[in-house]
Order: structure tokens, then C-alpha cells, then sequence
């Protein structure tokens, strides 16, 4: 089977967008580096693979910790992914299959 060769979008991600990706979606709408509309459907892996490099560079000024973001970041940072697990859970996503392993 072979993968595709764009991204289908954040909207259309399985378990509501609970995916690598999807996070890296909402971290870079957090940063502000991409609008908040932008669901990167149709992007090739080398443009969500520059994304993820702006992504990790901005988390790297934070310690990579939501903790010492400052205030304007911490909230959008709440609001964005706080709403992403309220739809993602809604449509059935528990978790669970991310943390499956971690009893054995």
C-alpha cells in the first residue's frame, strides 16, 4: 500500500486530529506561524516537515514546557488544544491506544 503522497488535512485526520501531525498543526497555530484556518490539506511532506522545524524552534525558546510560555501563548495554547480534545473525545477517541503499552 502505498502512502499518500499529501497530507489530507487536520479536519479530515483520524482520531480527531490526535495525531503527530495534527499536534504539530496546533502548536504552529499556537505560534502563530501558520492562521488558524490553515488546515495544511494538500501539503507535501517536505512542507509539513519545514512546519515541524519552526514548531520545534519556538518550543525550543520555552524549554519545550507549556508551563513557561508566557500568558498571551499559554491561553491560545489552552483554548486551541482544550478544543481539540473536547471534538476529538466527542467523536470517540478515549487515549487509549497512546498509552496502551504503558502497563506492561
Amino acid at each position: 500500500m502505498n502512502k499518500p503522497k499529501v497530507y489530507v488535512g487536520i479536519n479530515n485526520e483520524i482520531n480527531g486530529g490526535m495525531t503527530t501531525i495534527g499536534k504539530l498543526i496546533r502548536d504552529a497555530w499556537v505560534f502563530e506561524l501558520i492562521e488558524e484556518t490553515e488546515t495544511c490539506e494538500g501539503w507535501n511532506l517536505t512542507g509539513i516537515d519545514a512546519l515541524l522545524q519552526k514548531v520545534n524552534d519556538e518550543w525550543d525558546k520555552y524549554g519545550c514546557l507549556v508551563s513557561f510560555l508566557p500568558p498571551e501563548l499559554a491561553q491560545r495554547h489552552s483554548r486551541i488544544h482544550g478544543a481539540a480534545l473536547e471534538k476529538a473525545k466527542s467523536s470517540g477517541w478515549s487515549g487509549e491506544i497512546e498509552t496502551d503499552d504503558e502497563d506492561e
